[in-house]
């Protein structure tokens, strides 16, 4: 409302205002007089009228939204809601919504004032009430109305606006504090109102029933036959039908998007009569997409389309009907050269999908020229990245060499944004339909020379280990990066990929005159001076090796090591290698020489880390579930079966041997499959650090995680598939976790795999634990126990992850959740008398035994709650210790197997500040900062 210092004052002319003020100073003078002018109004002996207060309230709100701060006129904002005039209680409301906060001492008021116009029946008034509620959206508000509001919305003589204002705000309240609404008989009731004869009143009641069929699917499941004929009904009628509601000719678009949502809530119907009348829908919305439009205007042809990808998007998560998946990619394949490029970009994303689907996945395949034309000649990139991503998901072994050749040949002048990616699904798709791995070596190496620099280490890490895992391929990748490092200028990372590969396997192409072992070393050494210093690194480990496998070149090889420029590099790595390898050539034995530079064993298999970098980088859902799916739909690819089951025993790893060239497998995880026993087949690496594809924490597991830490019972995760129950007990340094996996759905769980996975610092030395397997089979409804054994060996700061996999409806799913196992688990109180308590505390004075923190309550500070939180964090909570009655004492000791801590607390809270000072003094000071981190969350 400001520019350049001017703005518009809507204050009357007789008020002294000209209108418009010239200035930022004038304007903030000319606030200020008016604000003087108000508040000597408000002030004064004579009552304001309505119209008055109202008129003075109104200057009030439009000064605050010009910026300037308001500090009264709250209470007379308040008196207007009890007007009968519902033009006073309107602005009263604005005011209300913009400028009180929820802490505020008018709050009750407020309430009254709101649930006194819930209850007068009048529609008006009623609605403003709710408008209120739902642009403040607080939790005080949800605590006081959450109850009140499904009863207006389920009332039998509430009338059509109220009940949607009455759904639509209690939407609102559910989105901020879903622990808040209950759930109750309300529920049953509200589905109903989808066969309600006004359709605005269907459309709010479709987006509330929605959100809350999400979290609580089985509460909801008797909408879908009700959501399957109200859209039976939208879509066979005709335009003129739904007046109110036809949208350029397209009858209520907007609620038809919302019931196919809400549809995609649930798995297919199984009643068969609403399952075909769902397919008759589907239908109809596929045939009148092939219909002339009625309209050449754009909003026409917008709600046509929004209908139908949503009613794909359907079809794709129903995934069992093949006619409709055909035929819904046919029409994407239509929109593949559409002139809006929209409508070109939603049809690639959605054919992404449709790829992973065994029925329509050789359909999607009939399109490949002309996503190859797309990519080459569209100009935008956002289209030419779902391009690369159609490509990717369409691969099989019969396209892949079109595919990847498309991908090399595009990179040459892809967008630099989206060059690291088509780098990884190249990289992955080379690999996984390799034939013959001498055309994966070709790949890789000319993947390089391309794009170099966007080549990550996970790339050339995975052709060093193909080619040592596969002795047919040594002597070809030998001679092949032998003539790539000829060329006058190579890119690094070729340069590390010759250096490992000749070092190892150089002596397979050494009996031609042109490879030579002095004209293969001149070669890398000619490149020296140009690398950085890892690669510089590997290459002396290259030379060293060289000097085991051609002993005819060992002089040569020291003299370079001799020089100065190595002896006394100014980089300690490159000094410290120049002088050992320096003196191993000199004092070695030959023996002793090829048993410390031997070949490198064959590495162990797991889980590629490429494919892990690429499904981080475009989020798990792009591409866990499309991997996996494909996988299913055709296991013989590259002679690999479905990888087994993750377990909770550790990897074996091969025998320890001189890794030379800094390419060691990283260590076992704490969890994983077994080593697949393809020879290639699946994407698999020992440069990855875990054994098996994790999703990340599922959304809101990190809040049900801070929950657990002052509590042992409860639920941990719950989504419309899944619920993860825990009871736990502990004692010193050892606990029992009873862990309870719900299905919620009325279908089974296949291959149900629970898999507990820790982070290198929770190493058995650590926090040990024992699992019991549960069965892999999980019916619906039904719900199964495991059980896990916990010891803490050492103090920790890192919580485990469970991570569980399972298969529902044909459809991989993947959840990983943290598992509330926290130092302050293994506390065992203790009481102390007030001497002995400030004796130890004054004994653990040190700052390194010290840890406090000041911070902001996030909770109200309630005594009562803050005692019950100190007593389940574990500490015993000492009463009569402290000076000060308002603070809180604790005393414990951490048990584990290794030694005791001794750990006390105290909690100090400022009620008139809203803040709290914790002090934790342990012996130990990560121990000290960990319990500080946890208890300090709690308030």
């Amino acid at each position: 409302m400001r520019s350049c210092g001017l703005s518009v004052c809507l204050f009357h002319r007789g008020d002294g205002c000209n209108g418009l003020c010239k200035s930022k100073e004038a304007e903030i003078k000319r606030i200020n007089k008016e604000l003087a002018n108000i508040r000597s109004k408000f002030k004064g002996d004579k009552a304001l009228d309505g119209y008055s207060k109202k008129k003075y309230v109104c200057k009030l709100l439009f000064i605050f939204l010009l910026g300037h701060d308001i500090d009264f006129g709250h209470m007379e904002a308040v008196n207007l809601l009890s007007s009968n005039r519902y033009t006073e209680k309107q602005i009263g409301y604005l005011f209300i919504s913009v400028l009180v906060n929820s802490n505020s001492e008018l709050i009750r008021l407020i309430n009254n004032a709101i649930k006194n116009d819930l209850a007068s029946r009048n529609p008006t008034f009623m609605g403003l009430a709710l408008h209120c509620i739902a642009s403040v959206g607080s939790r005080e508000m949800a605590e006081a109305f959450a109850g009140e509001i499904p009863k207006v919305l389920v009332a039998g003589d509430t009338m059509d606006s109220v009940k949607q204002s009455a759904a639509l705000c209690l939407l609102r309240l559910y989105r901020t504090s879903p622990d808040l609404v209950p759930m109750g008989d309300w529920t049953s009731r509200v589905v109903h109102l989808l066969n309600d004869q006004h359709l605005g009143v269907v459309t709010a009641a479709t987006s509330l029933i929605t959100t809350l069929a999400q979290k609580n699917p089985e509460e909801f499941k008797t909408s879908v036959s009700l959501a399957v004929s109200r859209l039976s009904r939208i879509v066979t009628s005709a335009s003129t039908d739904l007046q109110d509601y036809t949208y350029y000719f397209v009858p209520a678009p907007w609620l038809s998007v919302k019931l196919l949502r809400l549809l995609q809530c649930y798995p297919p119907p199984e009643d068969p009569a609403v399952r075909g009348r769902l397919t008759e829908c589907l239908e109809t919305i596929l045939n009148k997409a092939q219909e002339p439009p009625k309209s050449k205007k754009v909003q026409h042809s917008n709600a046509k389309n929004a209908v139908l990808f949503e009613a794909i998007s359907l079809i794709i998560h129903h995934d069992s009907e093949p006619n409709l998946l055909v035929r819904a990619c046919n029409q994407l394949g239509q929109f593949l050269q559409h002139r809006e490029t929209n409508l070109r970009y939603l049809a690639l994303e959605s054919m992404c999908t449709l790829a992973s689907s065994e029925f329509s996945h050789e359909a999607v395949k009939t399109h490949i020229e002309t996503v190859i034309n797309a990519l080459k000649t569209e100009r935008d990139v956002s289209v030419r990245q779902r391009a690369v991503d159609l490509l990717y998901a369409m691969c099989d072994r019969s396209n892949a060499p079109q595919i990847v050749a498309e991908m090399l040949s595009y990179l040459e002048t892809a967008d630099y944004s989206i060059r690291e990616e088509i780098v990884l699904k190249v990289a992955i798709l080379a690999e996984k339909y390799a034939v013959d791995y001498t055309w994966y070596v070709d790949t890789i190496l000319n993947l390089i020379r391309i794009a170099g620099d966007y080549v990550s280490e996970e790339v050339w890490y995975r052709v060093i280990q193909i080619v040592i895992n596969r002795d047919d391929v040594q002597g070809y990748a030998a001679k092949t990066v032998f003539e790539a490092l000829q060329a006058p200028a190579c890119h690094e990372n070729l340069v590390k990929v010759g250096g490992y590969i000749l070092g190892e396997f150089g002596n397979l192409i050494a009996g031609d005159p042109r490879s030579s072992p002095l004209i293969q070393f001149n070669l890398l050494h000619s490149k020296f001076h140009l690398c950085s210093v890892p690669t510089r690194a590997l290459l002396l480990s290259t030379y060293i090796k060289f000097v085991n496998l051609f002993p005819e070149v060992k002089p040569t090889i020291q003299d370079v090591l001799r020089s100065d420029s190595q002896l006394r590099n100014a980089d300690v790595e490159l000094q410290q290698r120049a002088v050992e390898y320096l003196r191993l050539s000199t004092v070695a034995s030959t023996d002793i020489l090829a048993t410390v530079l031997e070949e490198m064993p064959p590495f162990p298999e797991r889980e590629s880390s490429i494919l892990a970098k690429l499904k981080k980088k475009k989020g798990p859902s792009t591409v866990t579930d499309l991997e996996d799916t494909k996988r299913e739909r055709s296991v013989d690819v590259n002679g690999g079966p479905e990888p087994a089951p993750a377990s909770t025993s550790a990897m074996s790893t091969p025998s320890p041997s001189a890794d030379l060239l800094g390419l060691g497998a990283a260590p076992p995880a704490p969890a994983g499959p077994p080593p697949s026993s393809g020879g290639g087949g699946l994407l698999v690496d020992v440069f990855s650090d875990s054994a098996s594809v994790v999703a990340p924490l599922a959304p809101g597991s990190e809040d049900n995680f801070a929950r657990f830490v002052c509590k042992n019972n409860g639920v941990l995760f719950e989504n419309q598939l899944l619920q993860i129950g825990l009871k736990s007990e502990f004692r010193q340094n050892l606990g029992r976790m009873f862990i309870f996996y719900g299905n919620k759905t009325s279908t089974q769980f296949l291959n149900f795999t629970p898999t507990l996975i820790c982070s290198d610092d929770l190493q058995p030395n650590i926090l040990g634990f024992i699992t019991k397997p549960v069965d892999p089979t999980v019916e619906g409804g039904a719900q199964v126990q495991q059980v896990v054994n916990i010891e803490c060996v050492s103090d920790f700061t890192e919580a485990p992850v469970l991570n569980i996999q399972f298969r529902y409806g044909g459809t991989f799913q993947n959840v990983s959740v943290q598992l509330p196992i926290t130092l302050n688990k293994f506390f065992q109180p203790t009481e102390m008398a007030s001497q002995d308590f400030f004796q130890r505390w004054k004994q653990l004075s040190n700052p390194q035994q010290e840890v406090q923190n000041i911070f902001k309550a996030k909770h109200p500070m309630d005594t009562e709650v803050t005692k019950a939180k100190i007593i389940g964090f574990g500490s015993a909570l000492l009463e009569e210790v402290d000076p000060n009655p308002a603070n809180f004492v604790g005393a414990g000791i951490i048990h584990t197997k290794t030694t005791q801590i001794g750990c006390l607390l105290r909690l100090e809270p400022n009620l008139q500040a809203q803040m709290y000072r914790l002090t934790l003094r342990t012996s130990k000071e990560a121990v000290s900062q960990r319990l500080c981190e946890l208890l300090s969350a709690q308030f």
